[in-house]
């Protein structure tokens, strides 16, 4: 069975923090926060249909301008998500620049900037490059429990947490997986083609065996034959996306139901537990704590990073220390030294 995302890191665990959501099949891509995109190439930027930003500290929303500067010819929008005043933010740096060159012949590149606070779209700003990108105000939008988009195969969750200001969480999560089996497909006398799409659907939204499925002009197969001989289902993959967030009961109880047995959390570990003064005054986490949260909620990978400066030549002793509480130490070690 084949993931229908792949997750990465985008800088290495001292550099701003963010994660890289590519789709296998989708020519599109999604972003955990928005701070330095350097490594990511122009094709890659082009793929980003939505960025879910946790706040706006600049190493999590400076990476804006770059993704602007390569998106703004392009026809299709882009989405941007994040905390109470986020909307404002975006007009901010939008008006830092020079727009004369922009006009009604211009491609109308659409912004939307939507501001989360905890149970949907309490603001709703649009932005259009024929526009100058000043702003219009749009409907709010609301959502059951912390459902910040769903599309077929997939949906995104976020919960709030306190960072001294709101900061949020993220986890995409797939729905049901269904993959193709070619060989399958050959002793059907089956192509691959366009109509499997509608066949996984069909699946996913749990259509009857007896529903009929068009292939090509005049040729169809039963869904109950594809399940049978060309199509397998497992559960889907979960991500979670968790930084700057201070180790208090509320927090924990959000980031554990938020990451609740996910296949992968990206996980802040800043300071060492020696240092938990200093994390508890800046309100972000220590190893030792980010351990804990990863261990209770049950996840299966753990992948922490947004290291602290100071431990520079000491991000071993990060990794151990996680390690000791969390229970996959060895994947989550090889993980570390892939990305250092």
């Amino acid at each position: 069975m084949t993931w229908l995302v792949q997750p990465n890191l985008i800088n290495e665990p001292f550099s701003d923090p963010g994660v890289f959501i590519d789709f296998r099949f989708g020519r599109r891509a999604v972003l955990f926060d928005l701070g330095d995109l350097t490594p990511l190439s122009p094709r890659q930027c082009l793929r980003v249909t939505h960025c879910f930003v946790s706040h706006t500290h600049m190493d999590h929303f400076s990476g804006f301008d770059r993704l602007l500067r390569i998106c703004l010819h392009r026809e299709s929008p882009l989405h941007l998500i994040g905390p109470a005043g986020f909307a404002d933010r975006v007009e901010h740096k939008l008006r830092a620049y020079t727009l004369n060159l922009l006009d009604e012949d211009s491609v109308d590149f659409i912004i939307i900037a939507s501001e989360f606070n905890g149970v949907g779209f309490n603001r709703v700003c649009e932005f259009r490059a024929r526009e100058a990108f000043n702003g219009r105000e749009q409907p709010p939008v609301q959502f059951d429990g912390g459902l910040l988009l769903e599309e077929e195969e997939f949906w995104v969750e976020g919960a709030v947490l306190d960072h001294g200001i709101p900061c949020i969480a993220f986890a995409l999560e797939e729905k049901l997986r269904v993959n193709v089996w070619r060989e399958g497909l050959r002793r059907l006398g089956l192509p691959v083609g366009p109509w499997l799409r509608e066949a996984k659907a069909a699946v996913r939204l749990g259509a009857p065996d007896h529903t009929e499925i068009g292939v090509r002009d005049g040729l169809t197969i039963s869904l109950g034959d594809l399940r049978q001989h060309a199509l397998r289902t497992a559960r889907g993959q979960k991500v979670a996306y968790v930084v700057d967030v201070a180790y208090e009961g509320s927090n924990i109880e959000k980031v554990v139901a938020l990451a609740r047995e996910a296949d992968q959390l990206f996980i802040e570990t800043p300071f060492l537990d020696a240092d938990a003064v200093i994390a508890t005054e800046r309100r972000h986490l220590t190893a030792r704590q980010a351990g804990q949260i990863a261990r209770q909620a049950g996840v299966r990978r753990l992948i922490p990073f947004h290291f602290s400066a100071r431990y520079r030549d000491r991000s071993d002793e990060l990794t151990r220390e996680v390690g000791e509480v969390f229970h996959d130490q060895a994947s989550m070690v090889s993980t570390i030294r892939e990305v250092l």
